[in-house]
């Protein structure tokens, strides 16, 4: 059940920092209202706080796996909502960084 909550947790980030990030460049890119850029910043603070609910107690091990969950979850945003098509090398990009975040947080340790 733990690994199933953090994975869980890392979905819920990744969308909070991604989208948060869509958000501000919709404002600056695309000439969106600033409520855009004002819901962005505060879908970006909110990925701070569900990263800190992990339950492992390690910063570092928190953050660095999140980059590889960051990584696979920019692209399947960039499918879903901007209409992106992966190459070859973006998927094995993707899931070798997938890979990377299974091995740092769900490796059995002693």
């Amino acid at each position: 059940m733990t690994i199933i909550r953090s994975m869980l947790l890392f979905i819920v980030a990744a969308l909070a920092e991604i989208g948060g990030a869509w958000l501000i460049w919709q404002t600056v890119r695309e000439h969106r209202s600033a409520w855009f850029a004002a819901a962005g910043v505060v879908a970006r603070g909110a990925y701070g706080f569900v990263a800190a609910f992990q339950p492992d107690p390690h910063f570092g091990r928190i953050l660095a796996a999140y980059g590889g969950v960051f990584v696979a979850g920019s692209l399947g945003w960039a499918v879903v909502v901007d209409k992106f098509r992966p190459d070859r090398y973006d998927i094995a990009g993707a899931l070798l960084c997938l890979a990377g975040v299974a091995v740092i947080m769900y490796a059995p340790r002693t």
